[in-house]
């Protein structure tokens, strides 16, 4: 009976097989366990499908397994506060805990009115009073919120954060969003700490670690496990949709077989959304790359109306935004497999 495929096409679940990015989450954890962190905020940044969500569940998990820890994952498209007070209500052990320091939560629907106790009424204060009795039982919380963008809950709950920080709680946050939305949250006039925080952007993965990964599975050649690697140019979504593909074509498949099939996933599940949220020149800039074959910004600017400044400031978001990479002085190529041919039939050229 043939096993299960090991990969998947289901964004935010964590494929049975995936490449571990090993440096990203040690910087992240070896920062959060030392004894004097250098930041309580980290923010993974990177394209859609470029692993951000595999990333954030895998520190979290690693957190899981310590018991010293406290991790609680938070929806920002609802009131983070309140739920930030409702999911540490519910952790095992805190409700004896602030029961014993004589903690009314009542006022917001947590446990029952203590007798001779007056009710927390602010909800900030409710967390801080939460956050110094866990302290008192030498715990830690890490907060969790998966792609984030500059919306009134995530301004209102960065903005508590920041003050819990200030008054030294031991209390962290990950956060995972596109470029685009972590710029415009930074831009806040109110959550300038979030320039300080350090950002974990997700380069493609190591092609050496992708050839291992295809040629274990699949008991391939060398040269078939290559060109496979090559086809998805590092990217982890490409990674996972290819080798679900190859799998569930079977043994001996050739891999132009399975290249319309690759297109069709990566335009459907991907490229469309991220074409649409591109301004006007930016998407310029693509087609003309696309279209002229373009590998260095010289040969780019000669097509282009716009100073050399300017250029450099497009060229320099795109490729924060993952869509394109330097490779080189002056040297550029489209980041993403097969994004030229999704261009070129998307403008019908």
């Amino acid at each position: 009976m043939r096993k299960n495929n090991p990969f998947t096409i289901s964004f935010g679940k964590t494929p049975a097989r995936y490449i571990n990015r090993v440096s990203q989450k040690n910087q992240i954890m070896e920062d959060w366990t030392s004894d004097l962190p250098s930041s309580q905020v980290y923010m993974i940044t990177g394209i859609r499908g470029s692993g951000k969500t595999v990333l954030m569940t895998e520190i979290c998990n690693s957190f899981k397994e310590d018991p010293s820890w406290i991790v609680i994952n938070l929806n920002p498209d609802r009131d983070m506060l309140q739920s930030t007070a409702a999911k540490l209500y519910d952790v095992p052990g805190n409700k004896k805990i602030f029961s014993e320091a004589e903690l009314n939560f009542s006022a917001f629907g947590l446990g029952v009115s203590a007798k001779n106790t007056v009710p927390v009424t602010d909800i900030e204060n409710a967390i801080e009073q939460m956050l110094r009795q866990i302290a008192k039982h030498n715990k830690k919380v890490l907060i969790a919120v998966d792609e984030v963008s500059n919306t009134e809950h995530i301004r209102v709950f960065a903005a508590t954060f920041q003050i819990l920080i200030r008054e030294n709680l031991p209390v962290f946050l990950l956060m995972t969003g596109l470029y685009d939305n972590i710029q415009n949250i930074q831009n806040v006039k109110t959550l300038t700490f979030l320039y300080r925080a350090p950002k974990v952007k997700l380069e493609p993965l190591n092609p050496a670690a992708v050839k291992a990964a295809y040629k274990e599975i699949f008991d391939i050649s060398n040269d078939m496990a290559a060109s496979m690697t090559r086809l998805t140019k590092g990217y982890s979504f490409a990674f996972q949709v290819l080798g679900y593909l190859y799998w569930q074509h079977g043994e001996g498949t050739l891999l132009q077989d399975v290249i319309p099939e690759f297109d069709q996933y990566l335009s459907e599940y991907v490229y469309e959304k991220v074409w649409s949220e591109l301004s006007d020149l930016d998407q310029k800039i693509i087609i003309l790359i696309a279209a002229n074959d373009i590998k260095d910004i010289s040969a780019l600017h000669s097509l282009m109306e716009i100073s050399p400044q300017q250029l450099y400031l497009y060229k320099k978001r795109l490729v924060s935004s993952g869509i394109i990479r330097e490779t080189g002085r002056a040297r550029i190529e489209i980041a993403l497999p097969r994004f030229e041919d999704f261009v070129m039939l998307e403008v019908g050229m």
